[in-house]
């Protein structure tokens, strides 16, 4: 059993595959056992399932903290509570995929789940560059520090801009490389239909299949972020790696409830515009004051964060969600024209 000692990417092997282990064991009891049938999460299931996800990498977490010691147990909470907070930006994105495709509240649980089984090889690969690229040439780090403070930047003047995922290059491509049906086939990704032309019975895919890929490339997208914000926080790709996927996880969990209430969050990119900023100048910095304590990257993080949350439910007190009685509103308007209520079959 030595093998199972064996160092990989700073940490034994034993180590790795004990956190393969509970990622395995999360999933198969997530598909396998609680939503074996496609149907609606409500939130309250929703905030119970998260919560579990958030117990069991608390616990991970106290974990790497008896057993690597405290720095490392500093640096996990750390890396866990940025890519969690800057994932809570993917939200908004995956919400407006699933209304883009209207696809339907009961498959939506199913895309997300599949869409964690990439998520965790595209992570892979990319932490497993970055450590490379960050082993070999620690100037690299410099290079990651100018960009999360040019992305913060970026956040903070465009908080307002709107994504057009009808202009989505990466959905032009499929569509043209493709077969698409025109509508869902239940929970199908393909399905085998008569060609148009020949005849023949040919596969398909499904626009489920098209949101499942969107989904993907938008995760990508978001680690162009989340990525080099952690290995400002540490260079260990074990920490970097286990808190990017139990954050993951847990927020897709989440997704359920944060995607009926995504209107009381709308200060909330400032925080993780400033997060990014501070990440990012903190590697400046380390000439100047020195290395800052784990203790104060996620003093700071955990207090911008908390006063996007605050300030956002504050500002929004008042509000109230209109976008269902707009969705039904156009719903009925199509249906007096003619037209097949899409505003509903988002919902």
């Amino acid at each position: 059993m030595e093998f199972l000692h064996t160092p990989f990417l700073t940490q034994p092997l034993w180590l790795w595959l004990s956190f393969l282990a509970i990622v395995a064991l999360l999933l198969a009891l997530d598909l396998g056992v609680l939503h074996r049938d496609d149907r609606e999460i409500g939130v309250r299931e929703s905030l119970w399932l998260s919560a579990g996800y958030i117990g069991v990498a608390v616990l991970f977490g106290a974990w790497v903290w008896h057993h690597l010691g405290p720095q490392p147990g500093l640096e996990y909470f750390t890396g866990y509570l940025i890519e969690k907070s800057l994932s809570m930006d993917n939200v908004f994105v995956i919400a407006l995929i699933f209304g883009y495709f209207a696809v339907p509240r009961q498959y939506q649980h199913r895309v997300l789940f599949w869409g964690i089984l990439g998520v965790i090889v595209l992570r892979a690969l990319m932490i497993g560059l970055g450590a490379a690229l960050v082993s070999q040439f620690s100037w690299v780090l410099y290079l990651f520090g100018a960009f999360l403070v040019l992305t913060g930047l970026k956040m903070l003047w465009m908080s307002g801009h709107q994504t057009d995922l009808a202009g989505n290059p990466l959905l032009k491509f499929l569509r043209r490389r493709m077969r698409v049906t025109d509508g869902l086939h239940g929970h199908d990704f393909f399905v085998r239909q008569p060609h148009p032309v020949s005849g023949k019975t040919v596969l398909w895919a499904t626009p489920l299949f098209l949101a499942l890929c969107m989904v993907e490339f938008a995760d990508l997208v978001f680690a162009v972020d989340s990525v080099p914000a952690i290995f400002a926080i540490t260079t260990d790709p074990f920490i970097v790696y286990t808190s990017n996927i139990f954050a993951i996880l847990g927020l897709r969990a989440l997704y359920f409830a944060l995607a009926a209430m995504i209107h009381r969050f709308a200060y909330l990119k400032y925080a993780l515009a400033l997060v990014l900023v501070f990440i990012g100048g903190k590697i400046f910095l380390v000439n100047i004051v020195g290395k800052i304590p784990p203790t104060i990257s996620l003093s700071v993080t955990g207090a911008l964060i908390a006063a996007g949350v605050l300030v956002s439910l504050w500002k929004t007190r008042d509000t109230r969600d209109t976008g269902e009685a707009r969705q039904v509103e156009e719903a009925r308007g199509e249906a007096r024209e003619g037209r097949p209520a899409s505003a509903l079959k988002a919902r």
